[in-house]
């Protein structure tokens, strides 16, 4: 099999169900690789049952973390796997959201065929835990007026990015400080060095989840 160019890294902490779901939503001819981080589950599973629910063309890998140190260090934990395995392009998904279409190969073609691009994101449908529509969310396109709008909220929505790995070596990795914003944070860190962009589709459904951390976490997050 061809090496594939893209790695998409799924931080994963005892949700089972959500990371199968996120996994089958990948179409079946998509080029990518699967990085699956376990922040500190302790519990067991079968990979070989997890892989069976990717259907893309490449290959699903493991880590797991003793204990549950949050997204920031699973994330660093991860990017340190994709830098040593020198995958060009690094994706981000989370558990129970949802691909949609040919999300990676238009990313992928996205930053081939732009190369002062080094990052990239998409619009978003966000949905209920129903999988009901409650809102579309439409970011600027454009590095200019993304730059403008950061100061007021982030103008990427974190499951729906993809980066150039060669972007690390300058800004290193995810910023463990901020917590709960360390995608925020992330993405001040490309801009203070690199354009970036978003792709005026929606390729991504993310969930509103009442128990997760941008919900939780959200005065923590506002802070930081």
């Amino acid at each position: 099999m061809k090496r594939n160019n893209v790695v998409l890294l799924i931080p994963h902490c005892k949700n089972l169900d959500g990371l199968c779901t996120s996994l089958s939503s990948i179409d079946k001819n998509e080029c990518l690789d699967v990085l699956i981080i376990d922040d500190g589950s302790n519990i067991d599973f079968d990979e070989n049952k997890i892989r069976t629910f990717f259907f893309g063309k490449g290959f699903v890998f493991f880590q797991y973390l003793k204990e549950n140190s949050g997204i920031e260090i699973a994330l660093n934990n991860g990017l340190e796997f994709i830098l040593n395995k020198k995958y060009t392009y690094t994706a981000r998904l989370d558990c129970g959201d949802l691909c949609v279409k040919d999300r990676f190969k238009t990313q992928e073609t996205y930053l081939d065929l732009n190369k002062d691009i080094s990052l990239v994101g998409t619009n978003v449908d966000f949905l209920d835990t129903n999988g009901n529509l409650v809102y579309t969310l439409i970011v600027p396109e454009k590095d200019e007026l993304i730059r403008k709008k950061m100061f007021i909220n982030a103008m990427h929505i974190h499951p729906t990015i993809m980066f150039r790995n060669s972007i690390l070596e300058v800004i290193g990795c995810y910023p463990i400080e901020y917590i709960a914003a360390e995608d925020y944070a992330f993405f001040f860190n490309v801009i203070n060095s690199f354009k970036v962009a978003n792709i005026n589709e929606v390729l991504v459904k993310c969930e509103i989840n009442p128990n997760g951390i941008s919900t939780l976490l959200r005065k923590k997050q506002a802070k930081n």
